[in-house]
């Protein structure tokens, strides 16, 4: 099983920017996509963010022109850089990877807390 490992969270002042990285255990070039989700506490995870093999990215509405998702084939990571943050996207960020459609794997995730 593909093993991710999410850094990068912290905290950070409302306005703020940070940039998560996932690095996968083995080659994410044949992936056919690799997401970011989140969970504040006592909410239900959400989708973030997503980039697929072929490059097509999507986000969730609340994150559009704030938050971005890229990917290093050759280093085995995805980002995803997060600027103009808000409260309200403090929460556990966790990286999933959709190897095929048999496979797939989670992140332990990292924590980012946005405050004053």
């Amino acid at each position: 099983q593909v093993q991710l490992v999410e850094s990068g969270g912290g905290l950070v002042q409302p306005g703020g920017s940070l940039r998560l990285s996932c690095v996968a255990s083995e080659s994410i070039f044949n992936f056919e996509h690799m997401d970011w989700y989140r969970q504040a506490p006592g909410k239900q995870r959400e989708f973030v963010a997503t980039i697929t093999g072929g490059g097509t990215i999507n986000y969730r509405d609340s994150v559009k022109g704030r938050f971005t998702i890229s990917r290093d084939s050759a280093k085995n990571t995805v980002y995803l850089q997060m600027n103009s943050l808000l409260p309200e996207d403090t929460a556990v960020y966790l990286c999933h990877a959709r190897v095929n459609p048999a496979a797939e794997s989670w992140g332990q995730g990292t924590q980012v807390t946005v405050s004053s």
